[in-house]
């Protein structure tokens, strides 16, 4: 009893660490962030979305691209089908795009960046943009790059926003998640030096980083946060860029979104099997951000280990009948609906989105953020190897409401 009990205490003061650190990171969202000079287009982009029958949406992505506010002579967009039963390759030479052929069988987003990557690192690009081809892009986002770039930025991640917020619950929920994490993680993380986080959409880095690294080389379903991890490796900072908005289609079944956030989870703890000690192993010259990335690899496996201690307890405080400790259980779950529900309000009205259409987005909000750890507890016994597509078609529209 001793010996469980003494397990039990570490666990509870190892998750206490990590709350004391990514709250300490926070705070300094506090911080007032300096804005970026604008300067003359200086950069020449090659715009990349790798498309998995994507024959509704990919014309509306290459669209957006072609009509940024940056010279002409200074950005291409390149579609990359892969595994396509579709017409997405004609779609996107009609829309005109540049296509580029993977060889051979691949195996997901990776590999297809891996080609296309290969391909095009000769092609005298200063830069590379990586999208999900169900995005669109805001008209300035190539000149808020620029601006990026120009003030010696090396990596950069934009703003994503959601496409179809008021299309239902679910999709509202992704956009103040996204906006929640900007608030939490993205705007702290630029205010002290350290990076935002690398999601697959919406990045862009300069063409000397992947000399450096070897060019785009990712094994995990997560090719994201694998990358992330080789940049932190490398001490590349992944620059905030809230000025360059992207919009995202996002999914409005919650069973759809569940199965998504699974193959997120899942992908990050492999990065995690995969890339930690690699991480270590090499010297970094910058410390601080192989640390944060090691946190960051590292919450999945901590939120699952809290998901079980919580569910332990309340089912111990069941069994013996403990009606004080469900008691408060059941008043700490009604205030965290409340405080869950006040902060979703808070991130419609300030994060561009408006109140109209959004009620259920936030009544489910809460739930929504809870969900996440039942998905890490799952994806510690229950590893997602297979990516199984999402439809997208029926929301491809650029949401102006958002600034």
């Amino acid at each position: 009893m001793k010996s469980i009990e003494a397990v039990l205490f570490i666990l509870s003061l190892c998750l206490k660490v990590f709350t004391i650190y990514f709250a300490t990171v926070a705070v300094f969202a506090l911080r007032r962030r300096k804005c970026r000079a604008r300067v003359r287009p200086l950069t020449r982009f090659a715009v990349l979305a790798a498309a998995r029958n994507e024959e509704a949406v990919i014309g509306g992505f290459v669209r957006s691209v072609l009509d940024q506010d940056y010279p002409e002579e200074l950005r291409d967009v390149y579609v990359i089908p892969n595994n396509c039963t579709d017409g997405t390759e004609a779609a996107a030479l009609a829309a005109g795009a540049r296509v580029i052929h993977c060889l051979g069988k691949v195996s997901g987003k990776g590999d297809a960046l891996h080609q296309a990557f290969a391909q095009l690192m000769d092609k005298g690009y200063d830069a590379f943009v990586v999208f999900d081809a169900d995005n669109t892009l805001a008209p300035d986002y190539l000149a808020r790059m620029n601006d990026a770039f120009a003030a010696g930025a090396m990596v950069c991640k934009s703003r994503t926003r959601a496409a179809n917020p008021t299309a239902g619950a679910v999709a509202g929920c992704y956009g103040l998640y996204n906006a929640c994490f900007d608030l939490i993680w993205n705007r702290p993380r630029a205010a002290c030096g350290l990076s935002a986080k690398l999601i697959g959409t919406g990045f862009a880095l300069r063409r000397e980083v992947l000399e450096a690294l070897g060019g785009w080389n990712t094994r995990t379903i997560a090719e994201d946060a694998e990358f992330a991890v080789q940049l932190a490796g490398a001490g590349y900072r992944v620059e905030w860029v809230p000025e360059a908005v992207n919009y995202d289609e996002e999914p409005t079944s919650f069973l759809v979104s569940l199965r998504q956030r699974k193959r997120w989870c899942s992908g990050i703890m492999q990065v995690a099997k995969q890339g930690m000690v690699p991480l270590w192993r090499r010297s970094c010259p910058r410390p601080m951000l192989r640390w944060d990335s090691t946190m960051f690899l590292a919450a999945p496996f901590a939120q699952a280990v809290s998901g079980l201690l919580l569910l332990s307890g309340l089912l111990a405080a069941a069994l013996t009948g403990n009606l004080l400790s469900l008691s408060v259980a059941l008043a700490s779950f009604g205030l965290y609906l409340a405080g869950g529900m006040a902060l979703a309000v808070l991130l419609c009205l300030t994060e561009g989105y408006g109140l109209e259409g959004m009620t259920k987005s936030i009544l489910l909000f809460p739930i929504f953020m809870a969900s996440w750890l039942p998905l890490q507890i799952v994806s510690l016994f229950k590893d997602t190897k297979r990516w199984k597509p999402i439809a997208h078609g029926q929301y491809n529209r650029q949401f102006t409401g958002l600034s």
